[in-house]
């Protein structure tokens, strides 16, 4: 994981963070999404800052295990289709610019350390590449999970591939090309969400999971973390995927999708 100078992710105190807030505590970093008003769409900058902040993790010894939350009712709605479509939104961010594309598929599997997700909101499209990256992940009850993608002239390349390592591939392909949404109770019986929980104690609960991962041995997680990485390699899907994705991103349909997306109307196949 080699996006950013070494000396700029010491410095990451010293830098204003637009999209994410970070915090530090008994060997643990809490990364949180803060972009509630657009539902955590995943801007370009706040792509970068996440893996910013994931590369500052890989870096420091200190810190044994990521934990992954957001703030607002919807944790993350996937990629953010206006940027997507040229219309990038303004920012402070004073974090450098990654030196080459960030593959967030990539990013989770290169992070060699238990990474946590508290889900407290609805997740959609490239959201679940968070999510499935993620070693565990606790959630409230009456969430749902959606792929719709597909109904706006697109295909969740990358999150496909993270799903058919938790999830039958069968289950995938039919999710993928239906786009519906999914209650929590199923994302739980497929095996993508490990645990859910009352509102009044995820925290709890994320924080006895944590408790037993960073008392448990750093290097040995890390190393056998990287093992599995290097055992059922990903990154050459990843980058296949990303290409495939740019294709249909640059097909009729996805203009289409998009352009309907935002008029708010459904979209005309040709």
């Amino acid at each position: 994981m080699k996006y950013f100078n070494k000396n700029d992710i010491k410095n990451i105190k010293s830098y204003n963070f637009d999209f994410i807030e970070l915090f530090e505590l008994n060997h643990i970093l809490t990364v949180t999404l803060n972009r509630p008003k657009k539902k955590n769409a995943l801007h370009p900058q706040m792509i970068n800052e996440i893996a910013f902040a994931f590369q500052y993790a890989s870096n420091n010894d200190n810190i044994r295990a990521l934990k992954l939350k957001s703030k607002g009712n919807v944790f993350c709605s996937g990629l953010d289709l206006k940027a997507l479509a040229g219309d990038v939104e303004k920012n402070n961010s004073t974090v450098p610019i990654a030196n080459s594309k960030i593959l967030i598929g990539e990013l989770f599997n290169k992070l060699y350390k238990p990474k946590i997700c508290q889900l407290e909101g609805d997740v959609f499209a490239g959201g679940l590449l968070l999510v499935a990256g993620c070693n565990y992940v606790i959630s409230i009850d009456g969430l749902k999970l959606g792929l719709p993608e597909v109904k706006r002239g697109l295909f969740p390349m990358q999150v496909m591939e993270s799903l058919s390592k938790v999830i039958p591939n069968k289950k995938v392909i039919d999710w993928c090309i239906r786009g519906y949404d999914l209650d929590v109770k199923i994302a739980n019986k497929w095996g993508l969400i490990s645990q859910i929980v009352d509102q009044s104690k995820i925290e709890s609960s994320v924080s006895k999971w944590l408790d037993e991962v960073i008392n448990n041995s750093p290097t040995a997680i890390k190393y056998g973390l990287e093992a599995n990485h290097k055992i059922n390699t990903s990154e050459s899907n990843h980058v296949y995927l990303s290409e495939m994705l740019d294709l249909v991103l640059n097909s009729n349909d996805a203009n289409e999708g998009i352009s309907a997306f935002k008029e708010k109307r459904k979209p005309n196949w040709n």
